[in-house]
């Protein structure tokens, strides 16, 4: 008997997990189609509810960038370590400029002027004008330094920069050279010569209204075309020397067809209280309607559509 009846609770019990379990599913599901009706936020809360288990992704871990340091150049710093050295005796070793230069270069010696000479042996400006990066963070730099009456002296000096590139010494005394030989200059492509018509009008035009103030510089540029003013303008009277074309077109007699553009090398003599000065001037040029209009100011004052 007590084995009939367990034999018969078996099936039961099974029946009744199965149904159990059946229900759980039915409760989930309807749990979920009405978070779906109700909104995004309860869709999220059934969900976590639910007995599902769900395994949490490994974080990845962010790649590592490596930013070059980008490396200064001494230039500045030996252009201030030679003028202060320039200004310094070893006669009075505690002035500020022979601090200065002690500063930027420890243990170096500084020069022994006259009395006389010290007063006059001050340089008006100086300037660097080439750097060489050698090995181990060693730089050669070269600084002109201008005197008064005319003469121009090179110094080359050696300067090391840290690991970094961002701190500098000059490690050794400057030495005199000679200057950075001249570069061989490209030929113009300015070979066309624009005799006097509406083309050299309009240039002459145009940066007189610019230099002098005198006009309205907006009536000779192209639309969407605006240029910055010269405040107060410098000059107060300006001619025209020369004007070189690359285009053949620009030295047509008659303003050719709508669009035609043609780039322009201005010559010009532009004079004020103290003086003339020659000047010179890279144009671009439009036509439009039977006239030429400034596209642009090729010196990089054109703004607003113009050629740069």
């Amino acid at each position: 008997m007590q084995a009939s009846q367990s034999e018969a609770a078996a099936p039961m019990v099974a029946g009744a997990r199965l149904e159990a379990m059946r229900r759980r599913v039915r409760l989930s599901r309807m749990a979920v189609l009405t978070a779906i009706a109700a909104g995004p936020v309860a869709l999220c809360v059934a969900v976590a509810s639910t007995p599902t288990s769900v395994q949490a992704a490994t974080p990845v871990k962010p790649a590592a960038v490596r930013t070059a340091a980008a490396v200064a150049n001494p230039g500045g710093y030996a252009q201030l370590f030679v003028s202060a050295w320039l200004r310094s005796s070893a006669d009075d070793a505690t002035s500020a400029q022979a601090r200065l230069a002690q500063s930027m270069a420890p243990g170096l010696d500084l020069p022994h002027p006259t009395a006389d000479a010290h007063a006059r042996s001050a340089p008006q400006s100086v300037t660097a004008v080439r750097t060489a990066q050698r090995d181990g963070g060693a730089w050669s730099v070269t600084v002109a330094a201008q005197y008064a009456d005319g003469p121009v002296r090179y110094y080359a000096v050696p300067v090391t920069a840290d690991r970094a590139g961002a701190l500098f010494t000059v490690t050794g005394a400057p030495g005199v050279v000679a200057g950075p030989a001249r570069a061989e200059a490209a030929k113009s492509p300015y070979g066309v010569t624009v005799s006097e018509g509406d083309l050299s009008l309009t240039v002459g035009e145009f940066l007189t209204a610019y230099l002098t103030g005198a006009g309205q510089v907006d009536r000779y540029l192209a639309p969407g075309v605006t240029l910055t003013p010269l405040s107060p303008a410098p000059y107060r009277a300006v001619s025209v020397e020369q004007v070189l074309a690359v285009e053949e077109a620009a030295a047509a007699e008659q303003v050719p067809a709508d669009g035609t553009k043609v780039r322009v090398l201005a010559r010009v003599e532009a004079r004020d209280a103290d003086g003339r000065w020659p000047l010179a001037y890279e144009l671009s040029l439009r036509a439009r309607s039977g006239r030429w209009d400034i596209q642009a100011l090729d010196s990089g004052a054109a703004q607003g559509g113009g050629a740069r």
